[in-house]
């Protein structure tokens, strides 16, 4: 596989997050080496998921 990256600039005006998981990465512009990793060590029958909590909605102008 051959891939050819072309560095330009970037120009990045607003950025709105509403909402992310548990195990995210959010990123602008580039790195040489991302790693993650996640573990999660708790027993299942211990584990309670709700009640979610609900995203905000948008308008028609897109604003919270």
């Amino acid at each position: 596989m051959n891939l050819n990256v072309v560095n330009r600039e970037l120009c990045v005006g607003e950025i709105q997050i509403t909402g992310v998981t548990t195990s995210s990465l959010f990123l602008v512009g580039d790195a040489d080496t991302i790693q993650l990793a996640s573990t999660f060590d708790t027993p299942p029958e211990s584990l309670i998921i709700g009640p979610f909590v609900p995203l905000p909605s948008e308008d028609e102008n897109g604003e919270t």
